[in-house]
């Protein structure tokens, strides 16, 4: 599984990559990748382990190949479980059509196109010109201007996409995971990634924090898997550098916000919740300039910009 996604997903990025440090020019494979190969790679994984663990209760492979290959999902998540999934494909209540799962599902539908189309869709026209490689470096205004355009356009957007996933699937009467609750409310960095891309979060911390030894070996080991979870959660987003420095970023918020965590239990400490919510609302801001940014030198200078150091 994973050799196919590194194949689908991030040969030509590791050719490029190459080419830069060596000096080579080995030519772009121009692979076309297949729609889903991340969220369907990341099933499988998780069904593939969780079996050889004897955490599996259910082998019918008619089953399986549903929940692998279950369209509502694929293009945008939520990231599946099995344990969830497959006791559902079970019940005969679900192949029959129910009123109430039509009226509940066209509703969360309805809810997550407004969210995309009304409001992701007509924000993108303000993010679009900030982020654009050919312009110069943004002023003051324009680049905070842009920025929080496009932190509120991913939320509505994944958001929206997420819940027409939610409200498709429960047309048929199965019942999705809830990927978002509120993010941008989180006091901490730590609480903004239970509440942003839930699902994903779970996967990484069950079948890759947590085998790396999680924060049973020690204080620094843990910051290592911490660290090292998270720039891997950031390549899996994409296929560029922009997204490894992205989650590095993410990595060193959530150590040095168990660090403080340590600190503040030792001595007593607490922070109003506001200034929290405004530190990790600013940190995630600040992170999410190279998640849409097409290359590094286009993130530095928007955040160039943001700091006033622009036109």
């Amino acid at each position: 599984n994973l050799a196919l996604l590194g194949y689908y997903k991030y040969a030509d990025f590791f050719l490029a990559s190459a080419n830069a440090v060596l000096g080579t020019h080995w030519p772009a494979l121009g692979i076309i990748l297949p729609i889903g190969i991340s969220f369907f790679t990341f099933t499988q994984i998780a069904f593939l382990a969780d079996a050889y663990a004897g955490k599996v209760t259910e082998y019918r492979f008619i089953y399986y190949l549903l929940f692998v290959t279950y369209f509502p999902h694929l293009i945008a998540g939520p990231v599946l479980h099995h344990k969830e999934m497959m006791p559902q494909f079970d019940e005969g209540r679900n192949y029959r059509p129910d009123a109430a799962n039509f009226a509940v599902g066209l509703t969360i539908f309805a809810i997550g196109l407004a969210k995309k189309v009304l409001i992701a869709d007509n924000l993108a026209g303000y993010a679009a010109p900030v982020f654009d490689p050919r312009g110069g470096a943004p002023s003051l205004f324009l680049a905070w201007g842009g920025v929080l355009a496009y932190t509120f356009q991913l939320y509505f957007d994944f958001s929206g996409y997420s819940d027409m996933a939610i409200g498709l699937s429960r047309l048929f009467g199965v019942r999705l995971p809830l990927n978002f609750d509120s993010p941008y409310k989180a006091a901490s960095i730590t609480e903004f990634w239970r509440r942003w891309h839930m699902t994903l979060s779970r996967f990484l911390r069950d079948y890759l924090y947590i085998p790396l030894g999680g924060n049973r070996l020690g204080g620094l080991r843990r910051y290592a898997n911490l660290f090292t979870t998270m720039v891997l959660g950031g390549l899996w987003h994409g296929a560029g550098w922009n997204f490894v420095v992205w989650g590095a970023l993410h990595g060193a918020y959530l150590a040095v916000n168990h660090a403080w965590q340590q600190v503040a239990r030792r001595w007593s400490l607490r922070l109003p919740a506001v200034f929290g919510m405004g530190l990790t609302f600013l940190c995630v801001v600040m992170a999410w300039v190279y998640f849409r940014a097409p290359d590094i030198a286009t993130a530095h200078r928007v955040i160039a910009g943001m700091a006033g150091s622009g036109a």
